[in-house]
């Protein structure tokens, strides 16, 4: 027996579960990424590069924020965003799994009291399980449940600060979470409020400012904001109250012990955020292509969400892999998605919508997806 028979046993388990995971190259017309808005390969995210490079921005940062990775661009970035966001202050992260980990593992205390979806993203609950504060989840998008989960803390002899964690717009099953009504426990109950627009940010809200963009600026709440996926970019955004911009940067080991992102990706995020701004006619675009995609899909089982995650839940991971195969082999970059990711029970084929297709690619996915099916 090796040393590395456990890793062994362990794969070979997925294999007979039909859940082994492997790398796959991006092949065939665009039904998987989160690039909403074509943005990746957009010129003037590479033009915004280009020019900062002639400016003198380097490539990598050579540090951690505190210490010498700190750069104007760095600084620059969180300065828009925030104004963009129409929050205090921003402080910007390598990637939304390092930022909603940091979030959850920093500013819940001991004492406190953590109430979050029962389908909120994975890197919430790595930051939870390395968190200080008490845990538990609430029924998906039952913002009752919320409250109920509170009161019941409180009446065991809860004294911390509850805090209620979130996404507006949930990457699997493409619903948006109850947000005005989330808001309201929150002021009943004096706690604050985490809500991740990881795939809200650029598709929703003026300017593309998210679905939470009213609650921007109040002091109890705190989003986040991916960059690589409707932005085009790479890294994510916190947003809100000067004061927990600084206590992430004083006590946030996520952000202390990690080196600074590159300078020149924030040029790129710069330039998004101005690309947001001014080109709502992508914005535009991908609504008519979601309205289209819906009446399209819907003869193949597909239940409308009204955003550009549309989800075919076919239960069975081994049939949900095989429809995904015979897609792929059409030409049609589709994935399955299999538990641990969602649900035991609820495997399913998750197609995203962005401006790297068409209705009428739409329109021929549909037609195989059919024959798959049959």
């Amino acid at each position: 027996m090796t040393r590395l028979a456990p890793l062994h046993a362990d794969l070979a388990l997925l294999t007979d579960q039909g859940r082994r995971r492997s790398l796959a190259p991006r092949t065939g017309i665009d039904f998987a990424s989160n690039d909403y808005l074509a943005l990746a390969g957009d010129p003037r995210l590479a033009g915004a590069v280009r020019e900062a490079i002639a400016r003198g921005v380097p490539i990598g940062s050579g540090g951690s924020r505190l210490l010498r990775g700190n750069h104007e661009e760095h600084e620059a970035l969180e300065a828009e965003a925030a104004a963009f966001f129409g929050t205090e202050a921003a402080l910007w992260f390598s990637s939304g799994f390092a930022a909603n980990a940091a979030l959850l593992a920093t500013l819940p205390q001991r004492g406190d009291l953590v109430v979050h979806d029962a389908l909120i993203h994975a890197s919430a609950h790595e930051g939870m399980r390395l968190g200080r504060a008490e845990r538990v989840a609430a029924a998906h998008n039952d913002a009752q449940a919320f409250d109920d989960a509170i009161r019941g803390w409180r009446d065991a002899g809860g004294t911390g600060r509850p805090w209620i964690a979130v996404e507006s717009l949930y990457s699997m099953d493409g619903d948006r979470a109850p947000l005005d009504a989330l808001a309201e426990v929150a002021q009943r109950h004096d706690a604050m409020l985490l809500i991740d627009e990881a795939h809200a940010t650029g598709v929703f809200g003026p300017d593309g400012r998210g679905l939470a963009h009213a609650l921007d600026g109040q002091e109890h709440v705190v989003s986040l904001r991916t960059c690589g996926k409707a932005m085009g970019c790479e890294g994510a955004l916190v947003t809100g109250a000067a004061v927990v911009r600084d206590f992430l940067v004083n006590r946030g080991r996520g952000f202390i012990f990690s080196t600074a992102p590159s300078p020149l990706m924030a040029s790129a995020v710069r330039e998004s955020l101005r690309i947001l701004a001014e080109e709502p006619q992508r914005r535009e675009a991908l609504h008519a292509l979601i309205a289209e995609a819906e009446a399209l899909l819907a003869p193949c089982g597909v239940a409308p969400t009204g955003s550009q995650i549309l989800p075919l839940i076919l239960g069975d991971d081994r049939r949900t892999m095989a429809v995904a195969a015979a897609v792929q082999a059409a030409g049609f970059d589709v994935r399955g998605i299999r538990p641990p990711t969602v649900p035991a029970g609820t495997a399913r084929l998750r197609l995203s919508l962005t401006l790297n297709a068409t209705a009428r690619d739409v329109a021929r996915l549909a037609e195989t997806l059919r024959e798959a099916l049959a």
